[in-house]
């Protein structure tokens, strides 16, 4: 399945916890005031790249712990996002997913494609980056309107429940 991409990095430690997997999709409706990657925002822009290749590079990786999703927006690629989370999950990684919808907007629209990638996430960073709240303090996250959201506990409960980072 083709998926357009603004990048990849198969190395990151600040787009979730431990090594990680980054697929940065290509275009994005918000346009947030700061955005870390604007470029990504054109939907015309960045690369067409086939989603086996990219489970590919993930598999060639012993090292990682996981595999993040962000942008651009990935719920605008909700199937192929799907696709990549799905193989993650296969190799025993957990699934990371940015977006600039809120939960409660995605789950309010009940796009079936959203959904399922929504089933497919462990850990959803919801809503807008925010220029006024931005923090170089918070885990995982640009401003403080955003919320790390543990995605299975959230749709088991019927209730918002935030990701705890594990106490070691």
């Amino acid at each position: 399945m083709e998926i357009r991409i603004f990048g990849l990095a198969d190395d990151s430690i600040v787009d979730g916890p431990g090594v990680r997997y980054t697929v940065f999709v290509q275009g994005c409706p918000h346009h947030c005031p700061g955005c870390h990657n604007p470029a990504s925002h054109d939907f015309a822009g960045g690369t067409l790249m086939d989603t086996d290749g990219i489970i590919r590079k993930i598999g060639e990786n012993p090292l990682l712990d996981g595999v993040t999703l962000s942008g651009g927006e990935p719920m605008c690629q909700p199937e192929a996002c799907r696709t990549i989370a799905d193989a993650a999950h296969a190799k025993h990684l957990n699934v990371w997913c940015y977006t600039g919808f809120t939960l409660d907007a995605l789950l309010k629209e009940n796009n079936p494609a959203r959904m399922a990638l929504l089933h497919s996430i462990d850990v959803l960073v919801d809503g807008r980056f925010v220029q006024e709240q931005k923090s170089l303090s918070l885990l995982y996250s640009g401003s403080s309107n955003q919320r790390l959201i543990d995605v299975p506990k959230t749709l088991a409960a019927g209730e918002i429940t935030l990701w705890t980072p594990p106490v070691w």
